[in-house]
C-alpha cells in the first residue's frame, strides 16, 4: 500500500512515518502545501492523510486537487478542527473520512483499510481472479485454494497487479508504487524482473496460469489474453 501524509506537525509526521513502515507500506511525506502539491501532482496514491492547516496554503485546496485528478484515491483528513462545520465541508467536497486530533495510531490504520478496501477492492476484502484469491485483511494469498508464501514486496506487487488487471503498467509506475518515488532509479528495473519472476514462479507452483505478460519497451500487463 502507499500513502502519502500532508502535514506541518514535524513529530506528528515522524510517529505515523515509523508506524505505518512497521506494516511495510510504502508512505511519503509532504511538510506544506507545495510540497503536497508536487507530489500528488506526479504520483498516485493509495490513500493520503491531509491535514487542512498548512502553513503555506488551504488543505481543502489540495483535497479538490486530488479527487480532480483520480477519485479512487482515498483521502483522511487529520485535524485539530472537530467542528460540524469543517467536517461536512470536507466529506462533501470529496474526502473519504475525518479524524480529529490527537487520534491512537491503530484507529487510523484501521480507517485507512477501510477507505483503500472501499475505494479500490469496491468494499470486499476478498480480490479474485479465476483461480487467485486475495484476503487483504489477512493478507492471505491462494491459488487453487492452496495457500502460498509471498513476501511483501511481492504481495504488494500482486496486489497492484490485481487492481489494475488489464491495464498495461509502465516499470516506473510499478517501482513508484512499490518502492516509492525515492527509490534509487537508474537504467535498469531488472529488480522488478526479479520480483515477477519469484512471484510468477509461485503462482504456477500451485497451478495457476501464468497472467503476467511482457509489454516490450514499455512494462507489464495481467491479463488473460497474452499481448502479442
Amino acid at each position: 500500500m502507499k500513502l502519502l501524509i500532508v502535514e506541518d506537525d514535524v513529530e506528528l509526521l515522524r510517529t505515523v512515518l515509523k508506524y505505518f513502515d512497521s506494516f511495510g507500506y510504502v508512505i511519503e511525506k509532504a511538510k506544506n502545501y507545495r510540497e503536497g502539491f508536487n507530489k500528488i501532482s506526479s504520483f498516485e496514491y493509495d490513500c493520503i492523510l491531509l491535514d487542512l492547516n498548512l502553513p503555506d496554503g488551504d488543505g481543502i485546496g489540495l483535497l479538490e486537487i486530488i479527487k480532480q485528478k483520480n477519485k479512487t484515491t482515498g483521502v483522511i483528513i487529520l485535524s485539530a478542527n472537530s467542528s460540524i462545520e469543517t467536517k461536512v465541508a470536507g466529506l462533501e467536497i470529496g474526502a473519504d473520512d475525518y479524524l480529529t486530533k490527537p487520534f491512537h495510531l491503530s484507529e487510523l490504520n484501521a480507517r485507512i483499510k477501510s477507505v483503500v478496501r472501499r475505494n479500490k477492492y469496491e468494499g470486499d476484502n476478498l480480490i479474485s481472479f479465476n483461480e487467485i484469491n486475495v484476503d487483504t485483511a489477512g493478507q492471505e494469498v491462494k491459488v487453487n485454494g492452496k495457500s502460498i508464501k509471498l513476501t511483501k514486496k511481492e504481495y504488494e506487487l500482486l496486489l497492484y497487479l490485481l487492481i489494475n488487471k488489464n491495464r498495461v503498467l509502465t516499470k516506473q509506475s510499478i517501482s513508484e508504487h512499490i518502492w516509492g518515488d525515492f527509490i534509487d532509479r537508474s537504467d535498469s528495473y531488472d529488480f522488478i524482473y526479479s520480483h515477477l519472476k519469484n512471484l510468477r514462479k509461485k503462482i504456477l507452483e500451485k497451478g495457476g496460469k501464468d497472467y503476467i505478460h511482457t509489454i516490450y519497451g514499455i512494462g507489464y500487463k495481467f491479463s488473460e489474453r497474452e499481448t502479442e
